[in-house]
């Protein structure tokens, strides 16, 4: 068989894989209640391993990569704060929320959790939540499907926009109708894949035999990028930690464990996955400096994993790889559409497990209605999926982190303060991207999600002062 055959079965024995882990799903998922959060039955490991798949996304496999190989020192920093979010999110976060989730009403997602722990009978948390949770995950789910587009143009020689499309009608079909359970088994699946693909490409890399001398004299050929050890370069990469707090995709994995109980096994391997996954991205884009006979320009630079994978493997061991990279994108844009159509469906308009009949059907075409939107912006050929990703990012970040980590760890926290900082960690990151120059260069996420917890924090003052 040729290179592309065995490229092509790879890739058509994951899909099956997928396709039967969605019918599963879809023959277990009996109500809306099942659709959104599969009924608080998941276990340990598929809780921790779906959570770091649904987190990582294709940026593991595309944007970390392509970020090393224009500056690994701001990568190392991106990964040291990613790492960090991840333990405090695990250590601070999960335990808490899945037991007050469950206390206050048995609340299913973000919005509705919100709405009853600040008992807000006027819907203001509820309804701009989910109108954030909406907002920024068209944008997320576009970078998902923006890197899709980038590997099944690479892989297969397709046009970018027949790529996008195929991405999203993949993406689509075990998400509508698999729901919660399809997402967390298919996510726990790609999750193994993601893990082997970058430890085998970055062993395989370092065996070949890096040389700094050689990789750092290509640093007049790459890209440019801001001096990665200026302050505000530092600090913005750190910051991107923060973001894991107000993240609805992974928070949901938290809600839906078995047993409190099981949150420290599944933290351990959640941490233990991230931190090799991390560091094996971060080789592989700098090995790729020596290794590469070309310089790559700045949007192609988030292919150089996908370059590696050609340069190192055999065609049926790349095959894997390259699948790997697909169960990376699905991973994250099946978590984000499930949570966007559930904001939509359960959130905006009102308790969809109530309405017999139909509750399904509204979940499932509102999957289908966000993926399309979301398809709308990736056609574009030239987005960045690091870019996307972190405007979404930062929008989560800024928006929900300060409601959740106070409201899990500040009981005196008011109804009028967690709308007052969300409403104000929105704004700041909105306008906080438009500008340009000095302080304005920093990360959105930083000044957004410290803006709103200074917010809640003097709005709880005032209030109890009152």
């Amino acid at each position: 068989m040729d290179d592309d055959t065995l490229v092509a079965l790879a890739f058509a024995a994951y899909l099956i894989s997928i396709g039967v882990l969605g019918l599963i799903g879809y023959r277990r998922t009996q109500d809306a209640s099942g659709f959104i959060l599969g009924k608080r039955k998941l276990s340990f490991w598929v809780t921790a391993l779906s959570a770091g798949a649904s987190d990582m996304s294709g940026w593991l496999l595309l944007g970390l990569p392509g970020l090393a190989y224009i500056s690994i020192f701001e990568s190392v920093w991106v990964a040291v704060g990613l790492f960090l979010g991840t333990y405090l999110n695990w250590r601070f976060v999960a335990r808490p929320l899945r037991e007050n989730s469950e206390r206050y009403g048995n609340a299913l997602t973000i919005p509705e959790y919100f709405e009853r722990r600040f008992n807000d009978d006027t819907r203001i948390l509820r309804t701009f939540s989910a109108l954030c949770i909406l907002l920024f995950f068209v944008f997320y789910t576009a970078a998902g499907l923006v890197a899709g587009g980038k590997l099944f143009s690479a892989s297969f020689g397709v046009t970018y926009v027949n790529a996008v499309v195929i991405t999203t009608a993949l993406i689509v079909s075990y998400t509508a109708f698999g729901g919660f359970l399809a997402v967390v088994w298919s996510d726990a699946l790609q999750a193994i894949m993601m893990f082997f693909a970058l430890a085998i490409v970055a062993i395989l890399a370092l065996s070949y035999g890096l040389e700094p001398d050689t990789a750092l004299k290509a640093e007049p050929l790459l890209p440019s990028r801001p001096q990665s050890f200026a302050v505000i370069v530092i600090i913005s990469s750190l910051a991107w930690g923060l973001g894991y707090l107000g993240q609805p995709h992974i928070l949901t994995r938290f809600m839906a464990i078995r047993s409190p109980e099981k949150l420290h096994a599944a933290r351990r391997l959640a941490l233990g996955w991230t931190i090799i996954c991390l560091s094996a991205a971060v080789i592989v884009g700098y090995s790729a400096r020596s290794m590469l006979e070309f310089p790559l320009t700045a949007s192609s630079s988030e292919q150089v994993f996908i370059h590696l994978i050609h340069f190192l493997l055999h065609p049926a061991a790349a095959g894997v790889c390259l699948a790997a990279i697909l169960a990376a994108i699905m991973s994250t844009a099946d978590s984000q559409l499930l949570v966007a159509a559930s904001a939509l469906t359960h959130d905006l308009s009102g308790d969809s497990t109530k309405r017999a009949g139909g509750a399904l059907g509204y979940h499932r075409a509102a999957v289908v209605l966000i993926c399309v939107i979301a398809a709308s912006l990736a056609l574009d050929p030239d987005a960045m999926v690091f870019e996307l990703v972190a405007y979404a990012w930062a929008g989560f970040g800024a928006a929900l982190g300060p409601c959740v980590i106070m409201s899990l760890h500040a009981p005196k926290t008011t109804k009028k303060s967690a709308i007052l900082g969300m409403l104000v960690g929105t704004i700041t990151v909105v306008v906080w991207g438009v500008l340009e120059g000095g302080l304005f260069d920093m990360y959105a996420l930083l000044p957004g999600f410290t803006s709103g917890l200074i917010i809640i924090f003097l709005t709880n003052a005032v209030c109890q002062k009152s």
